[in-house]
């Protein structure tokens, strides 16, 4: 992040994994504004503003799980992407999945990065 007020915009559904996110970034003394979004829905909705408090300042990176109810992560990255406003914005892929065909289709919405969740936290605090 180039600054410490560059937002992130966690999208994740699970309770511990979002937890865990915030302690491995804590832990690596990043302390830029963290909102968390528990769908693809919602967090469309934060970034337009749609049903949602808009996220000021718009997001400089989006930490986006898969596996989402509602909405998944693919069908989240074809909507941002498709949207002239949020189109550009940095996407990194933060999921369990290592299928390849998660990733390639990860890839095809041109994520910056595709991370599978590590097992332990300092694991997870490296990878962070």
């Amino acid at each position: 992040m180039s600054s410490s007020d560059d937002v992130i915009l966690l999208v994740e559904d699970d309770r511990v994994d979002i937890m865990t996110v915030q302690r491995a970034l804590k832990k690596i003394d990043v302390s830029n504004p963290l909102y968390v979004a528990r769908t693809g829905v919602e967090a469309l909705g934060m970034l337009r503003g749609d049903g949602y408090p808009r996220i000021e300042p718009t997001p400089s990176l989006i930490l986006l799980d898969l596996n989402l109810p509602k909405m998944g992560g693919i069908e989240f990255l074809r909507e941002l992407r498709a949207d002239q406003l949020l189109r550009s914005m940095r996407v990194i892929v933060l999921t369990s999945s290592n299928e390849p065909s998660d990733r390639a289709a990860a890839f095809e919405y041109d994520v910056d990065d595709y991370i599978v969740k590590p097992h332990t936290f300092e694991e997870f605090s490296h990878a962070m």
